[in-house]
C-alpha cells in the first residue's frame, strides 16, 4: 500500500487523494466564478470574515457577535446567492459526457457565418442559439419544431420579416435546425447596459441560464454581437467572428 512520513507524519494513497480531489473542486470553482458577478461577492465574503477576526481581536464583542451569527449561517446564505450558478455548475456537470461532441461542423459554421453576415448586411434583426452540453428541450418545446437539416438559404428565409417565424430564437442541435420562433428568458439586472435590445437580453438570458452560445444580429445597427456565459462581445467583423465563435465552442 503507498504511504510514506514526513516529520513523523505518515501520510497514505487515501490523503493524497483527498487532497488531490478538494483541489480540483476548488480549480473548477475558480473558472466556473472566473468574470462573473460572484466574484465581487466572494471579495465582500472575505471582507466579511476578515471583519469578524478583527472585531473579536479589538474586542467589539458585539460586532464579533453578529458576522458571527452570519457566517454561522454561511452555507445557506452561500446557496441563496449562487443559487443560478450552482444550478448551472450542476446541468453542466450532468450533461457533460467523457466525449465532446461536435456542437457545429465546419461546413455548418461556415455557412452560418455566411447567414449572419448577409443578414448583418441587410439590417435583418436575428437571435440564434447553438445547443451544447446542456439540453434546450423547454425552449425548443415553447417554439416551432422544425428538424431540419441546415443551411444559409433557410436561416435566411426564416428571419426573413415576412415569415412567421422571424420573430423569436432559432436553436440549432447538433447541426440542424431544432426549432425557430423560440422564447427565451431575458436577462435582468443594473449589470446589463440599458442601450441592450431584447433580441441581446434573451441572449444574455440563456447563456447564464445554460453552456448554449446565442448570436445575435442588431436590425438598428446592422451589428453582430456573441453572447456565452452570460458576457456578450458586439461589434464583430468576419475574422473576430470566426475566431471568437470557434473558441467559444471548444470550451
Amino acid at each position: 500500500m503507498f504511504s510514506f512520513t514526513i516529520n513523523n507524519l505518515q501520510i497514505t494513497w487515501r490523503d493524497v487523494l483527498d487532497v488531490l480531489l478538494v483541489g480540483y473542486i476548488f480549480f473548477r470553482i475558480i473558472l466556473l466564478i472566473k468574470g462573473t458577478r460572484a466574484v465581487s461577492v466572494v471579495y465582500g465574503l472575505i471582507v466579511v470574515v476578515a471583519a469578524y477576526f478583527g472585531a473579536g481581536y479589538l474586542g467589539l464583542y458585539t460586532l464579533n457577535w453578529l458576522l458571527g451569527n452570519f457566517l454561522g449561517s454561511i452555507f445557506l446564505v452561500v446557496i441563496i446567492l449562487f443559487r443560478r450558478d450552482i444550478r448551472k455548475a450542476l446541468a453542466v456537470m450532468g450533461a457533460t459526457t467523457l466525449f465532446k461532441k461536435d456542437v457545429v461542423q465546419t461546413g455548418v459554421l461556415n455557412e452560418l457565418i455566411l447567414a449572419l453576415l448577409q443578414m448583418a448586411k441587410a439590417k435583418t434583426g436575428a437571435l440564434i442559439v447553438l445547443e451544447r452540453n446542456i439540453p434546450l428541450n423547454d425552449v425548443i418545446s415553447g417554439g416551432i419544431e422544425l428538424q431540419a437539416n441546415f443551411s444559409k438559404d433557410l436561416l435566411l428565409t426564416l428571419f426573413n420579416t415576412d415569415t412567421p417565424l422571424h420573430d423569436g430564437a432559432v436553436i440549432i442541435r447538433d447541426n440542424r435546425i431544432a426549432a425557430a420562433a423560440c422564447i427565451l428568458p431575458l436577462a435582468v439586472g443594473l449589470k446589463h447596459e440599458s442601450a441592450l435590445g431584447t433580441r441581446h437580453r434573451a441572449a444574455l438570458g440563456v447563456t447564464e441560464e445554460t453552456d448554449a452560445v446565442a448570436l445575435v444580429v442588431s436590425e438598428e445597427r446592422g451589428s453582430i454581437s456573441l453572447a456565452v456565459g452570460g458576457r456578450i462581445t458586439s461589434g464583430l467583423n468576419e475574422v473576430r467572428l470566426q475566431k471568437i465563435l470557434t473558441a467559444a465552442l471548444r470550451k
